[in-house]
C-alpha cells in the first residue's frame, strides 16, 4: 500500500501480515479522493476515520493536509501499527483512539467534516452506520458521511443519501446533512 498524493506521497504502508484488515485498495482510495477534491477543502476540515484498519485513509487524509485526523478502531495491533507508523512519519495531527465504534458514536460529543468508515463487511450492525451518525450529529453543517460497504446493502432510500460509487468489489455510499446535486 502507498500514499496517493499530498505531503506524504509515495510512502509505503507495510503493516504486518496477521492484522485482521481488508484494506481499502490504491485505486479505490485515489477514486474516493478525486471525488473528495471536488466538494471539499482538506485544510480547513476534521476528520473521523472509522475502522482504520491500517490507517490507510487516515494517513491519506493528512498527506492531502486536514486539520486533524482521529482513527478509531477496537483491535489494539490496528491501534498499535498506527500509531508506530504516525511517529516514524512525523506525523502530529492525527490522534489515534482504540474503541469500538458503536460505542463510540453513542457517546460521541464533537462535529467533524468528514466522517469516514470502512466496517469489516461481515459486521452486525453494518446497515445502522448512517443513521448512528446522523442521530448523534457528529457530522458539521456541511459534513459528509463516506461508507465502505459490500454491495449487498443500498442505502439509496436513506435520508441523507447523496451518492454512490462502485469500484469493483468496493462501494461507497456518501451522506450529507446538505444535500446538492
Amino acid at each position: 500500500m502507498r500514499i496517493i498524493a499530498g505531503s506524504l506521497r509515495g510512502r509505503r504502508l507495510n503493516p504486518p501480515q496477521n492484522l485482521p484488515v481488508r484494506p481499502t485498495t490504491d485505486m479505490a482510495r485515489e477514486s474516493l479522493f478525486n471525488i473528495l477534491n471536488n466538494y471539499v477543502d482538506f485544510e480547513e476540515c476534521a476528520v473521523m476515520d472509522l475502522f482504520a484498519g491500517t490507517g490507510a485513509v487516515s494517513f491519506e487524509f493528512i498527506s492531502r493536509g486536514v486539520r486533524e485526523v482521529t482513527s478509531i478502531d477496537i483491535n489494539a495491533q490496528c491501534t498499535d501499527y498506527i500509531k508506530a507508523e504516525s511517529s516514524r512519519m512525523g506525523v502530529k495531527n492525527l490522534h489515534v483512539v482504540r474503541a469500538d465504534v458503536f460505542d463510540l458514536l453513542k457517546r460521541a460529543n464533537r462535529k467533524f467534516d468528514i466522517v469516514f468508515a470502512d466496517p469489516p463487511y461481515a459486521i452486525e450492525g453494518l446497515a445502522t452506520l448512517p443513521d448512528l451518525v446522523f442521530e448523534r450529529d457528529v457530522l458539521t453543517e456541511d459534513g459528509i458521511f463516506i461508507l465502505e460497504h459490500p454491495r449487498e446493502y443500498s442505502f439509496e432510500e436513506h435520508p441523507h443519501f447523496w451518492q454512490h460509487r462502485n469500484y469493483g468489489k468496493v462501494n461507497f455510499t456518501f451522506f450529507a446533512n446538505k444535500l446538492e446535486e
